[in-house]
């Protein structure tokens, strides 16, 4: 195999100092504002805010592999089963401060909550705003079932507008409207340094996979808006594209192109790159990591605060199973793949309950589809030898078709 890229170590420096930033803010003189993955964050840039993800320490839970143990203790305070872990874990690491980072995420001075990811946010950052008596603002986004209207605009516009007073009035001063220009013109370069990322995938071998995808995903959901992301992924896509110019590829002998849907399984990454990757397959590209860069389209760098509503609005989860369908057609063309990988996550309604409507709907592009079950953090979810059969069928499946069509 090709190998770790070089600019991994790069990115764990700088988080680790993003990290180290936050917990010792109070000293800094800054705010911490805890806020959902699929929130806006770059107003919280602008004022100097520092935004830290309960979803990133949720996946850094899971990939540690104390995800089952801390969603355990949480459904003993009366949580059920049927809650995403990334709740329960948070929830858990919050009073218990087991976590991956030492003491657990710093206190929260503010909590941002948009629910175009899911409504599951909702009771969870009320439940977090009652724990540390902070503010709760919560950036309300309409479901596009069809189409993006001008009421659906003019609603979320003026939610932008209450979010800035929301802002000013908790720190206590004047919204800094001229570095939020700097900012939402560096939010939109980075999303589009991302997207030249993921699409080097699309080469023959690809110089990545979606597990690498996953991993470096951490700065576009975190940092958005700051200058060092934007020297990151310069790096990080220079180094890709020097492996095309090679030919070298992230799985050895690249035979078979695959499609990832939903969420990692955080805790079984490596196993699951070294299992498809046995059979010469390459998880080429994925749903998740395309929505930080799927609405770029309606950003305007001029005008960010009066566009980025409709952005935010329309990313991959907050949009009808039809348009989700559309989008995964055109990865399966984009990146000429041979089969669909779905995660149908324990966790994650959302990105989980249309999947078969999916399946369907995909029908006419004619390729095998694999589901898996599992959870994105909780390994008690997960069974590996049903998980393993599965894969050998699935890529049995694709390499008769491929005979077939070589064939024929």
């Amino acid at each position: 195999m090709a190998g770790r890229l070089k600019a991994t170590k790069k990115m764990k420096r700088i988080m680790r100092n993003y990290y180290m930033e936050a917990k010792y803010s109070k000293y800094l003189g800054k705010k911490v504002a805890w806020i959902t993955s699929g929130g806006p964050v770059e107003p919280l840039i602008a004022m100097g805010v520092i935004p830290v993800y309960p979803e990133n320490h949720g996946a850094m839970i899971g990939a540690s592999k104390m995800g089952g143990r801390l969603s355990e203790y949480a459904e003993g305070l009366g949580y059920s089963q049927d809650v995403c872990s990334y709740v329960k874990d948070d929830i858990t690491s919050s009073i218990t401060k087991e976590s991956p980072i030492k003491g657990g995420l710093p206190e929260p001075d503010m909590l941002i909550c948009s629910n175009n990811i899911c409504g599951t946010v909702l009771k969870w950052y009320e439940i977090q705003a009652r724990k540390f008596n902070v503010p709760l603002f919560i950036y309300d986004t309409p479901f596009v079932h069809t189409e993006f209207t001008d009421e659906a605009r003019d609603y979320v516009n003026e939610q932008t507008k209450e979010y800035i007073r929301f802002l000013e009035k908790t720190l206590g001063k004047k919204f800094n409207y001229k570095k939020m220009n700097l900012v939402g013109k560096r939010s939109l370069h980075a999303m589009k340094l991302w997207k030249e990322v993921l699409n080097t995938a699309a080469h023959k071998p690809s110089p990545m996979t979606a597990f690498d995808a996953f991993f470096h995903l951490a700065l576009i959901v975190t940092l958005r808006g700051k200058k060092i992301v934007i020297t990151y992924y310069q790096s990080l896509l220079k180094e890709l594209q020097e492996r095309n110019k090679q030919n070298i590829g992230a799985v050895d002998n690249e035979k078979y192109r695959l499609l990832w849907d939903n969420l990692p399984i955080w805790f079984r990454m490596r196993w699951l790159s070294e299992k498809f990757a046995s059979h010469n397959a390459a998880l080429v590209a994925d749903t998740y990591t395309q929505a930080w860069c799927g609405v770029i389209d309606y950003i305007d760098e001029n005008d960010f605060l009066g566009t980025m509503g409709e952005a935010y609005t329309r990313i991959h989860l907050n949009v009808g199973v039809d348009q989700m369908a559309d989008t995964i057609k055109g990865f399966i063309l984009q990146y000429d793949v041979d089969g669909l990988v779905m995660h149908s996550n324990r966790s994650c309604k959302p990105y989980s309950f249309g999947q078969y409507d999916i399946q369907n709907l995909i029908k006419e592009m004619d390729i095998p589809v694999l589901m898996i079950e599992s959870d994105m953090t909780d390994d008690r979810k997960f069974a590996e030898s049903q998980v393993e059969a599965r894969i050998d069928a699935f890529m049995e499946v694709i390499k008769q078709k491929r005979k077939e069509k070589s064939e024929g």
